[in-house]
C-alpha cells in the first residue's frame, strides 16, 4: 500500500511537516532570498522533533514498534520497510538524515536564530490562539496567511505567520491526541469499572465491543470465543453487524483471520480481507464476510495466561489502514474482556461452589434431621418396650411421628396382595393411599402396620413405619413367648390338679395367684375338641397347637387355667356370677371356633368349688365334662357347647358320681323347700296329678279336695318350678325327681294329703 494512503489517515501537523518529493519540507510561493525565509520552517520542523531525540529516530522508533503487528507485505505501514532512512528520514531542511551528524547534533549553523526583530510575536500568534480557543477546523488556520497575502504583509511577517500556523496546527494535533487519548482512557476505565461491577458477562462484553467499535471508527466490531468442547471458535458478541450468517460463523482453529490470531496468539490486520494469503480461507467464512460486506479487518487475541481464549475484532466495510495506536487500543479492550470472562468464569465456579455447598449444607441439615428423627423414634419405641408397651403403642407412637393414623391389623384383616408384597419385599409397600408394612418373624405373617390415607410418604418416614413393623414383631414375638411361657405354667397346674389329688392348698393357692387365678372362687371344668378331621398328621397336631393357644389366651382372659388332654384341651374357667354352666360352655365354643377357625365343640362339667382344699374334684369335673362333650357329638351338636344339666335325667347317667341328691335339688329343690317352709304338701300334690293322668278332675278325688284347691296348688308349683313345668321333657324329669326323693327319704307309700 503506498504511504499517501498511510498519511491520509495523519494528523495535519504531521502533514505540514512532510517533505515533498525532494524530500524537503513544503514550502510557500514565495520565499524569500537568502534562505532567511526557510528558517521557520526548518523550526518547526525542529520543534516536531520530541525532547532528546531526533525526527528520524522518532519515526525509527514508531517503524519498530509496528514490527510486531503482521500486514499483507510484511513490512511497515507504508509497505516500503522504511525505518527513518528514506525520505521521510532527511532532516527538515531537506539535506540529509536528520541527527546524523557526527557529533550527534545538528551543526549550530544550521540551528534557527532569533526571530526577526520586526515581528512581533503576539500579533502574530493571536489569530492561530483564538482560533485554537475555539477549535477551529485544520483549514480555518490557512485563512490568516491568506489574509496576510492579500493585504500584501511584508515576506518576514508572512513568514511568522507561517512559522506561527504550524506550531498552532502542532499544538492543534496535540490536543487532538491528548483528546482522544482521554477518551480512550475514559472508556478503558469505564469497562475496568464495569468489570469490577460484574453482574453479566454479556453485557460487560457488549459493552466492550460498543466502545471498541465507537472509539475505533469502524463499521463492526465483534468478539469470537474457542469453544474447547468443539475445537473452534463462535461469535459471542457483535456490534453493528447486520448478516445472520455471519452472526452465527463457527471458526475452526487456523480458518480465516480469526482463526490464525487464535492459533498464534498475535494480532493481525488486513486492509484487504480477500486479497490476503497469509491464512486458510474457507467457504463457509468468506460467505459471512461477504455478506456482512468487510475489507478491513483487525483483530487481537484474548489472553489469559499463555492460553488464547478468544479474539477480538473491528473491521470496516472499506479498505483502511489501521494505526498502531488503534491497535494498542483494541489490544487493552481484548485484556479487559479476557479479565472480564476469567472474572465471570470464576463468578461462575464461586457461584456453583457456593450452590454445592449449600446443596450439602441442605443434604447435611436433611439427614441431621432424619437423624434426630430417628432418633427419636428410636427412643420412643424403647420406651415402649422398656416399660411393657403393646402393639397399640407403637402404633399410637408411630402417628405421632408420622403426623397420620396406624393402626395393627391382624394378618386375616390386611389386604393380602399387598401383605404379601411387604413381607417378600421388606419393605413398606403402597396401597391406594395408605401404606402397609408387613409384621414378620421369618415366614410366618403376624400382622400388619397400616398408615392410613397418606399417599406420599418419603423414604425417610418409610422406614420409620418399616423399624415399627419390626418393633412391633418383636413385641408379639416376646409376648408369645412369655405367653406361652405362662400358658405351660397354666398348664402344669391345672395337670397337677388333674393327676394328683394330694397336695398342699397353701401351695396351689401360691401357684394359682402368681397366675392371677383363684383357686376358692367356684369354677368349672370344659373339656374342648376339634371336630373336623384332618388331611394328614402334621395338620392335626397344627390344629391342636392352634387350639391349645387359643384355650391358653382364654384362660389368661378369664384368670383360668387351660392345659392340652386327650387330643384335645381342657380349661379351668371361673363361673360367673349368675351365669351357667351352660352358658359358659357355649361361650367358650364360639370363642375357641372364632379363633382357630374350625368347628369346636365343649362339654362343661357342673359347678366345683374350694378347689385348693378339694383338688380331686377337678378330675372327676374334667370326666364329667368329657361325658358331656362325648354326647354333644354322639348328639350330632358339632361346635355347640353344653352341661350335664342341659341333658336332664340323662345327666345323672352322664356324671361321674351319679349326684342323685343334686338332680333332686335342681328339679325340684323349690317345691321341696317351699313345703319345709310352710308345712304344704305340694310334693304329694304332684305325686297324684301324675298318677291321675295330669288330669285335675281325678287328682281331686284322689286328694278329697275340691278342683279349685287342686288348681291353686299347681299354680303355686307353675310359680315355683316355672310355666314349661308340664311339658313332656319336664315332666318326666320331675317325675324321676319325685321317686328319687321319695326312695332317697325311704318312703314307699304316699302320705295322706293335706288341706292346703
Amino acid at each position: 500500500m503506498s504511504r499517501d494512503h498511510v498519511q491520509s489517515n495523519r494528523s495535519p501537523a504531521r502533514e505540514a511537516a512532510a517533505p515533498g518529493p525532494t524530500g524537503e519540507l513544503s514550502a510557500p510561493a514565495s520565499r524569500p532570498a537568502g534562505g532567511q525565509a526557510g528558517e521557520g520552517p526548518r523550526c518547526a520542523g525542529e520543534r516536531l522533533r520530541p525532547a532528546g531525540g531526533h525526527a528520524g529516530e522518532e519515526t525509527s522508533a514508531a517503524e519498530a514498534r509496528a514490527d510486531a503487528v503482521g500486514r499483507p507485505d510484511g513490512h511497515g505501514p507504508d509497505g516500503h520497510g522504511s525505518d527513518g532512512d528514506g525520505p521521510a528520514g532527511h532532516g527538515p531542511d531537506g539535506h540529509g538524515p536528520a541527527g546524523h551528524s557526527p557529533a550527534g547534533h545538528r551543526p549550530s549553523a544550521q540551528r534557527p536564530h532569533a526571530q526577526p526583530a520586526d515581528v512581533e510575536v503576539p500579533d502574530v500568534e493571536a489569530p492561530f490562539l483564538d482560533l485554537l480557543a475555539r477549535g477551529a477546523a485544520a483549514d480555518a488556520f490557512e485563512q490568516p496567511v491568506l489574509r496576510a497575502r492579500a493585504e500584501g504583509w511584508p515576506a518576514e511577517r508572512i513568514a511568522a505567520l507561517e512559522h506561527a500556523k504550524l506550531l498552532a496546527l502542532r499544538v492543534r494535533a496535540e490536543l487532538d491526541g491528548r483528546r482522544r487519548r482521554e477518551a480512550e482512557l475514559s472508556a478503558l476505565f469505564e469497562t475496568a469499572h464495569d468489570l469490577a461491577g460484574l453482574r453479566d458477562l454479556d453485557a460487560v462484553l457488549q459493552a466492550i465491543v460498543q466502545r471498541a467499535r465507537s472509539l475505533l471508527g469502524t463499521d463492526v466490531a465483534y468478539l469470537s470465543l474457542n469453544d474447547p468442547e468443539r475445537g473452534d471458535t463462535y461469535m459471542r458478541v457483535t456490534e453493528g453487524s447486520v448478516a445472520a450468517r455471519f452472526q452465527q460463523l463457527r471458526l475452526g482453529m487456523g480458518e480465516g483471520l480469526g482463526g490464525l490470531v487464535a492459533q498464534t496468539a498475535r494480532p493481525y490486520v488486513t486492509d484487504d480481507y480477500f486479497k490476503d494469503g497469509r491464512f486458510q480461507h474457507t467457504t463457509t467464512i468468506d460467505t459471512g464476510v461477504r455478506d456482512e460486506g468487510l475489507v478491513a479487518i483487525l483483530g487481537v487475541p484474548l489472553m489469559l495466561g499463555p492460553h488464547v481464549i478468544g479474539v477480538l475484532f473491528a473491521a470496516d466495510r472499506r479498505a483502511r489502514v489501521f494505526e498502531r495506536e488503534q491497535i494498542a487500543l483494541l489490544g487493552s479492550f481484548a485484556a479487559l474482556a479476557a479479565a472480564a470472562i476469567d472474572t465471570a468464569n470464576l463468578l461462575t465456579e464461586t457461584r456453583s461452589a457456593l450452590a454445592d455447598l449449600e446443596r450439602a449444607n441442605e443434604i447435611i441439615q436433611d439427614r441431621s434431621a432424619v437423624i434426630e428423627r430417628a432418633s427419636d423414634v428410636h427412643d420412643r419405641l424403647a420406651e415402649l418396650v422398656l416399660r411393657g408397651g403393646g402393639v397399640h403403642d407403637v402404633a399410637a407412637a408411630v402417628s405421632q411421628v408420622l403426623s397420620g393414623t396406624v393402626e395393627f391389623a391382624e394378618a386375616d384383616a390386611a389386604p393380602a396382595s399387598a401383605l404379601e408384597a411387604s413381607r417378600a419385599e421388606g419393605h413398606a409397600v403402597r396401597h391406594g393411599d395408605d401404606w402397609i408394612a408387613a409384621v414378620a418373624a421369618g415366614g410366618e405373617l403376624l400382622g400388619a402396620l397400616v398408615l392410613r390415607g397418606h399417599p406420599g410418604l418419603d423414604p425417610v418416614d418409610q422406614r420409620t413405619l418399616e423399624r415399627a413393623a419390626m418393633v412391633t414383631s418383636l413385641l408379639l414375638l416376646a409376648r408369645r413367648s412369655a405367653a406361652e411361657a405362662e400358658q405351660r405354667v397354666r398348664g402344669e397346674l391345672l395337670d397337677d390338679l388333674l393327676d394328683v389329688r394330694d397336695r398342699d392348698p397353701r401351695l396351689l393357692r401360691e401357684r394359682a395367684a402368681r397366675l392371677r387365678a383363684d383357686l376358692d372362687a367356684t369354677h368349672v371344668v370344659l373339656a374342648a375338641r376339634l371336630d373336623t378331621p384332618a388331611a394328614d398328621a402334621d395338620r392335626e397336631a397344627e390344629a391342636r397347637r392352634r387350639l391349645w393357644a387359643a384355650a391358653s389366651h382364654l384362660a389368661a382372659t378369664r384368670h383360668g387355667l387351660a392345659a392340652a388332654r386327650d387330643g384335645g384341651t381342657v380349661l379351668l374357667l371361673p363361673l360367673p356370677r349368675g351365669g351357667t354352666a351352660t352358658a359358659l360352655a357355649r361361650s367358650a365354643a364360639r370363642h375357641l371356633g372364632t379363633a382357630v377357625h374350625e368347628a369346636v365343640t365343649v362339654g362343661a362339667s357342673g359347678p366345683v368349688a374350694d378347689l385348693a382344699a378339694h383338688p380331686e374334684a377337678v378330675a372327676a369335673a374334667y370326666a364329667e365334662g368329657r361325658r358331656c362333650l362325648d354326647a354333644l357329638r354322639l348328639l350330632g351338636r358339632s361346635g355347640d357347647g353344653a352341661a350335664a344339666e342341659d341333658f336332664g335325667f340323662l345327666g345323672l347317667l352322664l356324671a361321674g358320681d351319679r349326684d342323685i341328691a343334686g338332680f333332686v335339688e335342681r328339679t325340684i329343690g323349690r317345691v321341696v323347700d317351699y313345703d319345709t317352709r310352710r308345712g304344704t304338701d305340694l310334693l304329694h300334690t304332684l305325686e297324684a296329678y301324675f298318677a291321675s293322668g295330669m288330669s285335675p278332675a281325678r287328682t281331686k278325688d284322689a286328694l278329697h279336695v275340691h278342683v279349685n284347691t287342686v288348681a291353686q296348688r299347681l299354680d303355686r308349683v307353675a310359680r315355683l318350678l316355672g310355666d314349661d313345668w308340664q311339658s313332656p321333657a319336664r315332666a318326666l324329669e320331675i317325675q324321676l325327681a319325685l321317686r328319687l326323693h321319695r326312695l332317697s327319704a325311704g318312703e314307699q307309700t304316699t302320705a295322706a294329703p293335706t288341706h292346703d
